[in-house]
């Protein structure tokens, strides 16, 4: 028995593709479609009969994809089945396209035409010569051009210091400021092939301030609504921290370099001589380093998404009640997407695309 979902979303893409695509030659799209079924969770009998086909066949093409990916499905057992590029060809293909980095296999396809004299009707074609030569489609990351990777260092160093000599009566977390707007954020999902999808979107754009931290040992957390992010929300959330550690010699507040957090009345706050926050700033350009940068996307992941909130008040409930009740209450649930484990990052472990 063939189980179901045995596809990853790339392959599952590609083979909709080959599936899809009228230039693709029958009896390659006839398999792609064969598996795409297989995967959905059809048996080789379901399939065979919905292609007019014997089961026994459908069982064939899932073992040559098993073995060989989609160039055991292009391979007909016979010399065209093979590669059209001599290995001298490949090299150079190989070189051009590690070099120039296309973005579609219709530049790939042109430039040997243009190169070699040899013209691929199908993206199927590309498709296998690419996975046959090593490459993979895939979407860059950004990365900040001034990351200091010294500073790094130095700053998860100090860190692990900090957690390794603290006493029960001192605390440790990490603040920021986010704005998420009334509206509705599409992303993709699972469901019916033939069921069209969409999400009702509001017509406001009104705008969430917050200010708040998050204790990553107790998942506790702090959030202060404001009109403006500014130097009095910050002196507000620091109040609001004192207030929520009453027995705490010593809280330790992680923050970014925003300039509200260096103002004037911040230091004059902090000075007092019954203040009991000391700030710690994360290197510029590292939100990495900061984990309320992931509780933000966890908060956009289960508030956010494909979610239509009527009214503004209704959306705001439903952001703070998340930040402020539902992470706090089931902090084990949420603590793996929001941790301290930190890491260096170096453009020079990257190929930076120019």
């Amino acid at each position: 028995m063939i189980r179901a979902g045995f596809l990853d979303a790339e392959s599952r893409q590609d083979l909709i593709e080959l599936a899809r695509d009228g230039t693709t030659e029958h009896r390659l799209a006839r398999r792609a479609n064969a598996l795409l079924l297989l995967d959905k969770g059809w048996s080789c009998e379901r399939t065979a009969e919905a292609l007019y086909l014997d089961d026994d066949t459908i069982r064939t093409w899932h073992g040559l994809y098993k073995e060989d990916g989609i160039e055991g499905l292009v391979d007909f057992g016979y010399e065209g089945g093979a590669c059209r590029l001599n290995l001298e060809q490949q090299e150079k293909l190989k070189l051009w396209i590690t070099q120039t980095l296309p973005r579609t296999t219709r530049q790939i396809g042109a430039w040997i035409e243009q190169e070699f004299e040899i013209v691929y009707q199908g993206r199927s074609g590309l498709i296998a010569l690419m996975r046959r030569m090593g490459m993979v489609y895939r979407k860059p990351k950004t990365v900040s051009r001034k990351l200091n990777v010294e500073k790094q260092k130095a700053f998860i160093e100090a860190y692990n210091a900090l957690l390794n000599g603290l006493s029960d009566d001192e605390a440790v977390l990490f603040g920021d400021a986010v704005h998420p707007t009334h509206a509705v954020r599409p992303v993709g999902c699972w469901g019916p092939e033939d069921t069209p999808l969409v999400v009702e979107q509001n017509s406001g754009r009104d705008r969430l301030n917050i200010h708040g931290a998050i204790d990553l040992e107790t998942g506790k957390s702090c959030m202060i609504e404001a009109l403006t992010v500014n130097a009095v929300s910050t002196i507000a959330l620091l109040s609001a921290i004192e207030a929520f550690y009453p027995n705490k010699r010593k809280i330790h507040l992680f923050l970014d370099n925003a300039r509200y957090h260096h103002a004037e009345m911040v230091q004059e706050w902090l000075s007092r001589p019954d203040c009991r926050i000391v700030l710690h700033f994360v290197p510029t350009y590292c939100p990495h380093l900061n984990p309320i940068e992931r509780l933000w996307g966890l908060m956009h992941r289960n508030v956010t998404h494909n979610k239509c909130y009527a009214k503004f008040n209704d959306f705001c409930t439903a952001v703070l009640g998340f930040l402020r009740e539902e992470v706090p209450k089931n902090w084990q649930k949420y603590a793996d997407s929001v941790t301290d484990n930190f890491r260096v990052i170096n453009p020079k472990d990257f190929r930076v695309l120019a």
